[in-house]
């Protein structure tokens, strides 16, 4: 156990020198960008393919391309330091007024702090919610990649910051990513001062129904295909607290509202024993991987629902690690199959199931809201508070072991979902633009009982200056049907 802590904690710090690494590289990328294209407005929008895609806010060619990458190159080479000063909130805005930065102005405008750290390259201010390196030179690695209308920021992975991986197009990706843009359009909220602003201003009640009846319709949307095109088995697969469950419950209901009759499976209730299940390098039971699904009998089981035919569903207790007889269930002729589990967009889980009848959902908490033009919110980082919230009200765990064990869980994602993510028919995109100041309330007195003295202090404060950027919004307003309501409490769906 101990071994398994200090794995994790030392996770953790390789984490956040990778976020550092990555603030350096956008910064200088930043001060490039107004170097040579003086009236472009850069925009680090989201993580795609080990890198970061930017937009520029003008058409660019490969030459231009390569004239940012050989200036960074430049400045990396020069090792050029990075200053740091304390500023008071009016001082910042003022020097930010003086470049034009509409989008820093306004989130100073809507925070609730009265100074702020600015950091300094070359000529060029800028603040970071995870600070950059001293100077350019620590962060030696990157290339950039044509991506349409802009371009991807290809950076070292966590693993590893001495290699630099190749970059795969996620075109599947990329489009649900352009999908939730438009939504935070609609919103009218694309950073952290927007939504503030209208937190502020009475707005949030709208914003969380409009951006609710946005996942609904996408809902409808994905079950009306499904009816159209007469799948049998959905399969839906996802990272740990994207809001698998809640998405599935929602889907069941508009499957019935087209008169289909679901049945929910869930993977997990065809784990093989304690027994069989296999390690990973630590001693413990990997239940992340494929090989602790028993995929004989669950392969088995679902040809016979499929057809047609009774099948008592095993239900596992984690317990005594052993599976105990389940339900008897039957599929109605009108009847379709929903399994959630993670491994569901691998063939391999159903190789027995002919494709033709097979429909895959990937569900992740994409997040497009961004704290500014150059700060995003990672993705992983609105599934840890999810799950930091969950783990700790209902199922008993300490913040200190969710942050220690958030690492792992990011590895078993690495190797076990994301792989397959463009083997979806569909894309479900589970984040809620207003769900951080949401999760504040919950979050903060949590992250605050990690002490100085424990090794996940440096996580927790991370978080706690996150959670600062935001005005609190109740949670009464949040719909009991809600994905966010699995991770807070009172949905209107049993777990």
């Amino acid at each position: 156990m101990i071994e398994n802590d200090r794995k994790g904690i030392e996770d953790l710090h390789k984490l956040n020198v990778w976020r550092r690494y990555q603030s350096t590289l956008a910064f200088i990328l930043y001060a490039v960008t107004k170097k040579l294209f003086p009236t472009s407005r850069l925009r680090i929008d989201h993580s795609i393919g080990s890198g970061l895609y930017c937009v520029l806010g003008r058409k660019l060619t490969r030459n231009d391309l390569k004239k940012i990458d050989v200036e960074m190159k430049k400045l990396i080479e020069e090792n050029i330091p990075i200053q740091k000063a304390v500023r008071s909130k009016s001082e910042a805005i003022h020097l930010f007024k003086c470049f034009d930065l509409d989008d820093k102005i306004m989130l100073l405008k809507n925070i609730q702090v009265k100074n702020i750290m600015l950091y300094t390259l070359l000529d060029f201010y800028n603040i970071y919610a995870v600070p950059p390196f001293a100077s350019t030179g620590k962060a030696p690695l990157f290339y950039l990649e044509n991506f349409p209308p802009g371009f991807v920021l290809v950076c070292p992975t966590w693993h590893d910051l001495s290699r630099l991986p190749t970059f795969i197009p996620q075109p599947r990706l990329a489009k649900i990513f352009n999908e939730y843009g438009e939504w935070v359009r609609i919103l009218g909220i694309s950073d952290v001062g927007e939504l503030n602003y209208a937190i502020k201003h009475g707005g949030g009640p709208e914003i969380v129904k409009v951006s609710e009846a946005l996942h609904e319709k996408k809902i409808v949307y994905i079950a009306d295909r499904i009816t159209r095109e007469r799948k049998k088995l959905v399969l839906i697969a996802g990272p740990s607290s994207a809001g698998k469950t809640t998405f599935t419950k929602r889907l069941a209901i508009q499957l019935l509202v087209n008169g289909l009759s679901p049945l929910v499976i869930s993977v997990d209730s065809y784990f093989l024993p304690h027994s069989k299940t296999p390690t990973d390098k630590y001693g413990r039971l990997d239940f992340e991987s494929i090989k602790a699904v028993d995929i004989r009998l669950l392969n088995r089981d679902l040809l016979k629902i499929i057809n047609g035919k009774k099948v008592v569903v095993p239900k596992f207790n984690f317990l005594t690690g052993r599976r105990n007889k389940g339900n008897t269930v039957f599929l109605p002729e009108d009847g379709v199959v929903l399994l959630e589990g993670i491994h569901g967009l691998n063939e391999k889980l159903t190789y027995k199931i002919p494709k033709f009848l097979k429909f895959k959902i990937y569900i992740s908490a994409l997040t497009q809201l961004n704290i500014d033009d150059h700060n995003r919110i990672s993705t992983t980082d609105t599934r840890m508070m999810r799950r930091i919230v969950r783990d700790t009200h209902f199922r008993g765990y300490k913040v200190q072991g969710v942050l220690n064990q958030w690492s792992s869980v990011r590895v078993g994602e690495e190797r076990n979902i994301y792989p397959f993510q463009n083997e979806a028919d569909e894309m479900f995109n589970s984040a809620l633009v207003y769900e951080p100041s949401v999760l504040k309330k919950f979050c903060e007195p949590l992250l605050k009982r990690v002490k100085e003295k424990n090794s996940e202090f440096e996580e927790a404060q991370r978080l706690l200056d996150f959670f600062e950027l935001f005005y609190e919004l109740d949670k009464r307003d949040v719909p009991s049907n809600s994905i966010l309501r699995e991770f807070i409490g009172s949905s209107s769906f049993v777990y």
